[in-house]
C-alpha cells in the first residue's frame, strides 16, 4: 500500500512538473516558431519557414525582393535599440557602483536607524511599477526637468540600485571578515584592502547584480513609458507601440532576438561567476 501511494505521489508530482513547464515555456516556444512563419497576414496559420522578418528588421531584402516592413522603418527600430543600450549601460554602471557601496556600508558599519535604512532599500523593489512611474513623472514635471534619456536613467537607477544592493549584500553575508581584519593588521590601507581582498571576494555578486540591472533596464516598459520623452523611445516602448497597431510578424522576430540576448547575458554571467574564486566562512574554517 505504501509503495502504491509512493508511486502515485511521484506520478502526480511528475505530471504537475510537466504541466508547469509546458504552461511556462510553450508560449515562448510558439513565439520562436512563429517568428519563422512566412505568412504576412495571419501568423497563426503556418505558411512555410522563412527568415524574411529577421531580414526586414535590419532593412535587408526578403524573399520577395523587398525590404519593406509592416512597421515604419528599420531605422526607427535600430534607433530604439541604441537608446535602450545607452540607457541600460549607463544605468548599470551607476546602479552597480551605488548599490555595491551601499551594501558595503550597511554590512561593515553600525549606525542609528540602520534597520530602517535597510527596509528603505527594499521598498523600490516592492513598490508597483505603475505607482513608481507616476511618482517619477510628477517629480520630473514638478522640478521642470525635460523628459528624455536623463530622466529614464535616473528613474531606472531609483529601483535598480536596490537589486544590486540585494545581490551584493547576499555575497557579503557569506564572506569572512577576518580576511579584511588580517589585511588591516598587516598595515594595509582601507583602499588597498578593498582592492586586494574585499572586491575580488564580492566580485561574483557585483557581476551578478550588474547583469541583473542591465537586463531589467533593457526590458522595463511601465516606468519607462511614463518618463520617456518624444525622442527617447526605448525598444520595449517601441514594441508596445507596434502591438497597439496590431500584432505584426516582426514582433515575433524581435522577441526571439531579445530572448537569445537574455540567454547569452545569463550564460556570460554564470561563466564569469564560475571563474571567480569564492572564499566563504566555510572555506576559511575548513
Amino acid at each position: 500500500m505504501n509503495s502504491l501511494l509512493a508511486r502515485l505521489g511521484r506520478g502526480l508530482l511528475g505530471g504537475y512538473s510537466l504541466a508547469f513547464f509546458i504552461f511556462l515555456y510553450l508560449p515562448i516556444a510558439l513565439i520562436v516558431v512563429y517568428s519563422f512563419n512566412s505568412n504576412p497576414i495571419n501568423m497563426m496559420i503556418w505558411n512555410g519557414a522563412s527568415l524574411d522578418w529577421y531580414r526586414s528588421l535590419f532593412g535587408l531584402s526578403n524573399s520577395l525582393g523587398s525590404s519593406k516592413m509592416y512597421v515604419e522603418s528599420s531605422d526607427q527600430l535600430l534607433a530604439a535599440l541604441r537608446t535602450s543600450l545607452t540607457i541600460a549601460l549607463s544605468t548599470t554602471a551607476i546602479s552597480t557602483v551605488a548599490g555595491t557601496f551601499m551594501a558595503l556600508a550597511l554590512a561593515r558599519y553600525r549606525f542609528r536607524l540602520q534597520g530602517f535604512y535597510r527596509v528603505l532599500m527594499f521598498m523600490p523593489m516592492l513598490m508597483p511599477d505603475i505607482v513608481l512611474g507616476i511618482a517619477l513623472l510628477i517629480f520630473f514635471v514638478g522640478i521642470g526637468m525635460p523628459l528624455g534619456k536623463a530622466s529614464i536613467i535616473i528613474g531606472h537607477c531609483t529601483f535598480l540600485i536596490s537589486y544590486v544592493f540585494l545581490v551584493v549584500s547576499a555575497r557579503l553575508a557569506g564572506m569572512d571578515t577576518r580576511l579584511e581584519e588580517a589585511s588591516a593588521d598587516l598595515g594595509a590601507s582601507p583602499m588597498h584592502t578593498f582592492r586586494r581582498i574585499t572586491l575580488p571576494l564580492i566580485l561574483p555578486g557585483v557581476i551578478g547584480g550588474a547583469l541583473l540591472a542591465f537586463i531589467i533596464s533593457m526590458d522595463d516598459l511601465v516606468i519607462t513609458y511614463f518618463i520617456s520623452g518624444v525622442d527617447s523611445t526605448t525598444l520595449p516602448v517601441y514594441i508596445y507601440g507596434m502591438i497597439r497597431r496590431g500584432i505584426k510578424p516582426e514582433i515575433n522576430a524581435i522577441a526571439t532576438l531579445l530572448l537569445i540576448a537574455s540567454f547569452i547575458i545569463a550564460a556570460v554571467g554564470l561563466y564569469l561567476r564560475s571563474r571567480q574564486p569564492a572564499t566563504t566562512k566555510e572555506d576559511t574554517h575548513g
